[in-house]
């Protein structure tokens, strides 16, 4: 059974963003707006599958506007005529067009193909593609007060009022101010399952200072607490035994996780479907964290309706053993689905039908209605 690729088009689609996070804060903050690069890939058959890149300039060196005109310019003329189904010819293509930096280049703007092409490859065999909906993943509530202590206990509320117990932090700005967040955090939720994401934000001596107390409050694991070519500094953390110490934006491909491994920088990694170009690759960087008795965390790049479903997919079917902070149902409105995903309290459950089992609204007012497009139908 083979697909040919036939075609690839991309839309601009803009989510309201409902509440302040410390990504959107640098581009307006509520009212602003979460834009992502929509994704289709249709075979010969006119069989398609969708994807969702969801690129933010305030984490990454990808934009919206790169994503974009990668895909349209480089990645989806080199694939017209591959095999939708061949994931490593696919893969040794777009590595050879869009070559690697420190690792994987652009893995972003990648991913949304990947994503449509595992959408695709469900539709093409008529099944689901992880082979578990109806699962659920418990998700996480991101905890991000933006220096108002008083915060803390306002956005606490508004999680259970939604139905959240567990939780995790964004910290890395002040270390005395993330120490007074956790110890409100732990005097409000003695038991809730915390863990904290400095997002790189630490030198590594007040990472040595911050982690013991971290532990000494019950914290679950420090991610991040480096910018991630901090190596020496890593392994001065793991040394040091406090805390589960995670690799986030650093572990962007497989072999990124062996080598930083081998060194003994990180006890796991907090997985990210978007940043690992997709599906492919974050399924083999989970595989061997399993393997090697490594912590699995998840989280993501508030990744909206497509991607949100890929991340279902995935973290079900391989067992994601801790509440997923996955936060576009916290901090994004709305929905390009025609049937949107079932979200009841913390309970995301996995959708449906083939492939992701996502269906998209093309007339929705969230996407910029001239799509642009990759090739041609054969």
């Amino acid at each position: 059974m083979i697909a040919p690729i036939a075609a690839i088009d991309t839309w601009i689609v803009r989510y309201p963003v409902r509440s302040s996070f410390k990504f959107f804060r640098a581009f307006g903050g509520h009212g602003a707006t979460r834009d992502t690069v929509l994704v289709r890939v249709t075979d010969t058959e006119g069989r398609f599958g969708w994807g969702q890149s969801v690129p933010s300039h305030t984490w990454s060196y990808e934009t919206v506007e790169t994503a974009q005109s990668t895909i349209d310019r480089y990645l989806g003329p080199a694939l017209i005529g591959k095999d939708a189904l061949d994931f490593d010819d696919v893969w040794r293509t777009m590595n050879r067009v869009i070559a690697a930096s420190n690792s994987t280049g652009q893995p972003i703007a990648k991913a949304g193909i990947d994503l449509a092409l595992h959408d695709l490859a469900g539709v093409v065999r008529q099944r689901s593609w992880g082979g578990v909906t109806g699962k659920s993943i418990t998700l996480s509530w991101t905890i991000d007060p933006g220096g108002d202590l008083t915060q803390v206990g306002a956005t606490i509320g508004e999680a259970h009022e939604r139905g959240y117990a567990n939780f995790n932090v964004k910290t890395g700005l002040d270390a005395v101010f993330d120490l007074e967040v956790c110890r409100e955090i732990r005097r409000l939720l003695p038991s809730a399952f915390v863990w904290v994401d400095a997002n790189g934000g630490y030198d590594l001596d007040t990472a040595l200072a911050i982690a013991p107390r971290l532990a000494d409050l019950g914290i679950a694991a420090l991610e991040q607490p480096l910018p991630a070519n901090r190596l020496t500094g890593y392994q001065r953390l793991r040394t040091q035994g406090a805390l589960p110490i995670l690799m986030d934006e650093g572990i962007v491909a497989l072999t990124d996780l062996q080598e930083f491994h081998r060194l003994g920088c990180l006890d796991g990694v907090a997985m990210k479907v978007s940043r690992s170009g997709g599906i492919t690759e974050a399924r083999r960087m989970i595989h061997y964290l399993q393997e090697h008795g490594l912590h699995y965390f998840a989280s993501g790049l508030t990744d909206p309706d497509v991607a949100f479903s890929a991340c279902l997919h995935l973290f079900a079917a391989t067992g994601l053993p801790h509440p997923a902070a996955l936060n576009a149902p916290q901090f994004l409105e709305g929905s390009i689905l025609r049937t949107p995903l079932l979200i009841a309290g913390d309970q995301a459950t996995v959708p449906p039908g083939p492939g992701l089992g996502v269906e998209v609204d093309l007339s929705h007012p969230f996407l910029a209605q001239d799509a642009s497009a990759s090739g041609a139908v054969l």
